[in-house]
């Protein structure tokens, strides 16, 4: 769907279940979603108690977690540990069909054990290719190739979206290429343009398949496209390429605002107002909840001079036959599989 002067916010709240404080954060109509980390998290029935509270607070709003497998699986105990994605392109160069095949139930297991305990959307997958250089990246990447990166990604989303579950890709267009890690840094990415465009692939691959509902850009600078400014912040790789160029109309998750890759932009009503004038759609705030309600206020001020609220309910998606006899032996085998790995 096409977004437009559609602005929300994402932000967290700070234990395992609501409190009147909590409630109080919530009810603003600026907030679009909640993203959860492990902090609130203890157990498979704590978590579907607290999103059945928040539910009953405000349905509309997106529950979001990352829950991509490998280091970053923020539900643990209770849930099934996955490999890391890196762990598939090994299996791809020896059996391409089984890789595929593991991606996509991968995919599954993961949106269906999140989504039966009410929580809506894992922002994944990681779509960066691998240059065995990034720090933050990584094995959270699928391969060292845009070739392996789009099939195992399109397979994982494809496994994803039999959940139920909407894919969002991350981090466009492409976070491989540098050493820096942009939640502590300033990553630059000094490669020609034609480089770049290597590393865009497989966004646009699955964009073309119309395959990801959401796209979250980098906090990384790319001099050759824009010397200013970082993804998440460039009216040029957003609205020029992204949604010209490509053709994208799902929506804009800006990367966390309180990184410091975004901290050069200014204070947290700064970093907000830049990401809106970027194009950004959701704008993502963890972990500092003065810097959320901050953001919350400025999506506000920019609502009252014309903008409208974004509403993410429909990237919620069905939630029933969650619990069915069929899928959890599905569960079952594809558990059995992946302790082979």
């Amino acid at each position: 769907m096409p977004v437009g002067q559609r602005v929300g916010v994402i932000a967290d709240i700070p234990a395992t279940e609501l409190t009147d404080e909590d409630r109080r954060f919530i009810a603003q109509p600026e907030l679009s979603g909640l993203i959860f980390f492990a902090r609130n998290y203890q157990s498979p029935q704590q978590l579907a108690k607290l999103c059945a509270d928040i539910r009953a607070e405000r349905p509309d709003l997106l529950l979001c977690v990352d829950q991509e497998g490998g280091r970053v699986q923020r539900f643990r105990e209770g849930y099934t540990r996955l490999p890391p994605m890196l762990t598939l392109e090994a299996i791809f160069h020896q059996d391409e069909a089984r890789a595929i095949g593991l991606a996509r139930e991968q995919g599954w297991l993961m949106a269906w054990e999140v989504r039966r305990q009410g929580v809506h959307l894992s922002f994944a997958p990681v779509l960066d290719i691998e240059r065995d250089i990034s720090r933050v990246i990584g094995d959270r990447a699928f391969g060292h190739s845009a070739e392996v990166v789009i099939t195992l990604a399109s397979a994982f989303v494809e496994g994803m979206s039999e959940a139920g579950m909407a894919a969002v890709g991350k981090h466009f267009p492409g976070h491989g290429a540098v050493e820096a890690d942009s939640h502590k840094d300033l990553p630059v990415d000094e490669r020609s343009e034609q480089a770049l465009d290597y590393d865009l692939r497989p966004f646009a691959e699955l964009m073309d398949r119309r395959l990801l509902a959401g796209i979250m850009p980098a906090h990384v600078v790319y001099p050759a496209v824009d010397a200013e400014h970082t993804a998440g912040f460039s009216r040029r790789w957003l609205q020029d390429i992204l949604r010209q160029q490509l053709q994208y109309n799902g929506v804009i998750f800006s990367d966390d605002l309180t990184m410091a890759g975004a901290a050069s932009v200014g204070s947290y009503a700064q970093r907000a107002q830049a990401a809106m004038d970027a194009g950004a759609d959701a704008l993502v705030v963890c972990n500092n909840t003065d810097g959320a309600q901050q953001v919350i206020d400025q999506v506000r001020l920019q609502c009252q001079q014309g903008w409208q609220h974004l509403d993410l309910q429909y990237l919620q998606g069905s939630m029933e036959q969650l619990d069915s006899d069929e899928s959890e032996r599905r569960a079952q085998s594809v558990r059995r599989v992946l302790e082979t790995l």
